[in-house]
């Protein structure tokens, strides 16, 4: 089951969406990644467990200039083909 991930901290304006969806590629990780106007960055990341988990662990640390301060993790059903960058929420 793929997993919805909600980031906070200070996650726009730093290369986030961008970083996020090079090591989704990397790691062979389907669905995609928006800005929301709250500040936060939205993520559904769907694939074989080990690169979820890594994900999930990308997600807590972000790109050098990010600060992370909270992942919020759940659920979702559905399934993806390809990694895509979503326009702001």
């Amino acid at each position: 089951m793929a997993k919805h991930l909600k980031i906070s901290g200070r996650v726009q304006g730093v290369g986030f969406r961008y970083s996020f969806a090079e090591e989704a590629e990397r790691l062979g990780v389907a669905g995609w990644v928006r800005n929301r106007r709250d500040g936060s960055v939205e993520a559904v990341v769907d694939g074989a467990q080990d690169a979820i988990d890594a994900m999930v662990a990308w997600a807590r640390r972000g790109p050098p200039s990010a600060r992370v301060t909270d992942v919020q993790i759940s659920e979702v059903p559905g399934s993806f083909e390809r990694f895509e960058l979503r326009p702001t929420e």
